[in-house]
């Protein structure tokens, strides 16, 4: 490396190391995703977005296993070029029929889902008004947009009205764009006063729908289906309930046509492994049955068993992510450090993946945790010190 680049980047690290801001990867291994191991020790996991504990199901093992016994691993090609699979076509026609719209199309992650689809639809002659606690990838996708955005306070449906009616230019298209259950604070997007909103601005509606689906909505088709109301855009991943990896996007025929040519993010890389698809479709059948029913109700207990006490005082979540708001970084760093001591891995947030103050404990629940689990878990979270705030599911701050 050119030593002067090299000097650079070891003064930021550096840096980042004295803000107790350097991050590493902790080395998981094991066949489970709730109780994974860490350097050879067993641990119980309140991390993982592996909300119906899908990933290890035998039938969605077996289903990609069926897969490789019959095709190629690797899709080999983009889709436009050669990669375009019957798995791939077969989950997107049962995505549509779960989701009650006219089509689905796949990506290879939901990341590049929403790169894929803010890119294609925005342009510099438009306005996307913006959550300001919005994913990075929606963050990443309306900067790349060239698009004229507009950050509005979270949750506030009154200053998305107000910058949805912004005249200061005369934009060609229009765009609210939200997430529907927030990845940091579990808090909903008010979605039928945002529809509304849209609506009378005519603007379109992209709601980002990564951490409802499978978990809320009848029969876990989402908090748009609970509001009943239907985006221009509904965006999902298969990497989180369904306990696959990859992303798509629903919604009518024309807005899948369009993407085929103008995503990006879909036209220039690889198609995700046939089997990754076909173990997405095994979930979503699990996720329609009395199966998927019997799961979500044990999340909706955890949640109530674990929010029942003083550390979450006041705080009514009803989706599996649990924040617990310690304030500064150290703080945060050191609760999860003692809960490791103690065999539970939550994972601390620090900024810029959440607003400066507001460092946490994000607690992700699962249909695989037990009674004694969530109990297990709640001992340990009394007996941390007290966070400088309380400020526990506040869902308030600044953009990342």
């Amino acid at each position: 490396m050119l030593p002067e680049l090299a000097d650079a980047l070891t003064a930021e690290l550096e840096e980042l190391a004295g803000r107790i801001r350097l991050r590493t990867l902790p080395a998981f291994a094991g066949r489970g995703r709730i109780h994974p191991e860490i350097d050879g020790r067993r641990v119980l996991n309140f991390s993982s977005n592996d909300y119906l504990g899908l990933a290890e199901h035998p039938t969605v093992l077996a289903a990609a296993q069926a897969s490789l016994s019959s095709t190629a691993f690797g899709a080999a090609a983009s889709r436009l070029v050669s990669g375009d699979l019957p798995a791939h076509r077969s989950l997107e026609a049962h995505l549509a029929d779960f989701l009650e719209t006219e089509s689905a199309l796949l990506f290879p992650t939901g990341y590049q889902t929403n790169l894929g689809v803010l890119t294609a639809l925005a342009g510099s002659d438009d306005l996307i008004v913006s959550d300001a606690l919005n994913h990075a990838s929606l963050i990443d996708g309306c900067r790349l947009s060239r698009a004229t955005v507009r950050v509005f306070a979270h949750l506030d449906i009154n200053a998305a009205r107000a910058a949805l009616a912004d005249r200061s230019r005369a934009f060609r298209r229009r765009f609210l764009v939200t997430e529907s259950l927030f990845s940091m604070d579990g808090d909903q997007a008010p979605l039928a006063d945002y529809a509304a909103i849209a609506r009378a601005a005519r603007a379109a509606l992209i709601v980002d729908e990564a951490h409802a689906l499978g978990v809320l909505g009848p029969s876990g088709r989402g908090l748009c289906a609970a509001a009943g109301i239907a985006p221009d855009a509904l965006i999902g991943t298969l990497g989180k309930s369904l306990g696959s990896a990859g992303g798509f996007v629903a919604g009518q025929h024309l807005l899948r046509r369009i993407l085929i040519n103008r995503a990006r993010t879909l036209l220039f890389t690889t198609a995700s492994p046939p089997a990754a698809a076909a173990a997405a479709e095994a979930a979503l059948t699990i996720v329609r049955s009395p199966e998927g029913d019997s799961r979500r109700a044990i999340i909706k207990a955890h949640v109530a068993r674990l929010t029942d006490g003083p550390r979450f005082s006041g705080a009514h979540p009803t989706g599996p992510i649990i924040p617990l708001i310690m304030g500064s970084d150290g703080d945060a760093v050191a609760a999860g450090r003692k809960l490791l001591e103690n065999g539970l891995f939550v994972q601390p947030i620090r900024p810029p993946t959440v607003p400066e103050g507001t460092a946490r404990l994000r607690i992700t629940l699962s249909a695989l945790h037990t009674s004694e689990d969530i109990a297990r878990l709640a001992e340990a979270l009394a007996r941390l010190p007290a966070p400088a705030a309380d400020r526990s599911l506040s869902g308030s701050g600044p953009l990342p």
